[in-house]
């Protein structure tokens, strides 16, 4: 039987250079910047080859780390700029939104989930929930 996958936190700078590139060829097709796996490693610096090889091995530490999610699930009043201002107030306490799923209102309130980030963000969860909790339309705040 196989060893399971062994992940270990290492400064970059004592790695091979070809690991760093591989990571910058990576964020060149995420943003769109370049075209093909091709074209992303010709800008990175390196071989086709060398991103194959390593692309599904290598990420950076915020790509992997998980501890920094949360998702919150709300209850909130049916009426324009609630959700707007719940937004606001999550890019205001410095996190990143990872997704938000909006159910079609029901009796006048509608469930919405919402999972950030935190790494940029200076406030605790529980900091972070009674700030949100105290919004205007926000009838009910739990965090999953």
């Amino acid at each position: 039987m196989a060893d399971a996958p062994k992940f270990l936190l290492v400064n970059s700078q004592v790695l091979p250079e070809v690991f760093d590139k591989v990571v910058k060829a990576k964020m060149y097709l995420a943003r769109g910047k370049a075209k093909s796996a091709s074209q992303a490693a010709q800008m990175a610096g390196i071989s086709r080859s060398a991103f194959y090889k390593y692309k599904d091995s290598v990420y950076t530490y915020e790509e992997r780390m998980s501890e920094n999610l949360i998702t919150f699930a709300f209850t909130l009043e049916d009426r324009p700029g609630v959700l707007s201002s719940l937004l606001g107030e999550f890019y205001k306490a410095g996190t990143n939104i990872i997704t938000v799923n909006q159910n079609i209102p029901v009796d006048g309130v509608a469930m919405v989930s919402i999972s950030v980030r935190t790494g940029t963000s200076s406030l605790s969860r529980a900091e972070l929930l009674g700030l949100l909790d105290g919004l205007d339309g926000v009838v009910e705040i739990k965090t999953i």
